[in-house]
């Protein structure tokens, strides 16, 4: 965004203020708890949470799990209206024969639900091709999940790779589907759990109004 707007405007006046956790959505609730609700049996789970279209890279995630379901037991809980072609992607899981690997979610969740399924996941998984930002990091931020994303837009400035997440180059299958082992196979979550919790303390409303404040008062 920084970027885009002194591309437009080079002389502008601007503060720079890190997006919000959204914590609208609620606590987190028990993982094995949520994951009975969604009838998840599953030892490792990611989630795919958002609008489905085609920059979001969800194809790309699900040839990644293709490597994943000979490695772990790596289930995919993918969540969102469908914004794409919906029959292309049940057409590649099929294809790819990850039926029992990828749950694909396409309808409307109400807010009361989210936490469910961000409190049922070990990581979420962000494959973008291209972004500016991503409010579903902050979502995540708010429920003390890693984060896994692409080196796109802002996401490089959320996502603190080795400490709150990991970050693969875009549209790379392979990549992506090494970073998700390394999380697994090196018990990254404990510690990126943790740090994920000291990081977001910085994603505040309050901080965002008194950048607000001091830009109005200059």
């Amino acid at each position: 965004v920084e970027q885009d707007l002194l591309g437009f405007w080079p002389q502008a006046r601007y503060r720079k203020a890190a997006h919000p956790v959204y914590n609208i959505f609620g606590n987190p609730i028990d993982k094995t708890e949520a994951r009975r609700r969604l009838a998840i049996t599953a030892e490792r789970v990611i989630l795919f949470f958002g609008y489905i279209r085609k920059y979001k890279g969800l194809h790309v995630l699900l040839d990644a799990m293709t490597e994943l379901k000979e490695s772990g037991n790596v289930h995919l809980l993918a969540v969102g209206e469908c914004y794409d072609d919906e029959e292309r992607y049940r057409e590649q899981i099929k294809a790819l024969e990850l039926e029992k690997h990828v749950t694909l979610q396409t309808d409307y969740i109400p807010n009361d639900r989210v936490g469910l399924y961000f409190s049922a996941a070990d990581a979420v998984v962000l494959p973008y091709l291209s972004a500016t930002q991503s409010g579903i990091a902050q979502i995540a931020y708010n429920f003390d999940k890693p984060v896994i994303a692409t080196r796109v837009g802002g996401l490089a400035e959320v996502v603190v790779d080795g400490e709150t997440g990991l970050l693969v180059p875009p549209g790379d299958a392979h990549a992506l589907a090494r970073a998700i082992k390394q999380f697994y196979e090196d018990g990254c979550e404990t510690s990126f759990t943790f740090n994920v919790q000291l990081e977001k303390k910085k994603y505040t409303w309050e901080a965002m109004v008194n950048a607000i404040e001091d830009l109005a008062s200059q």
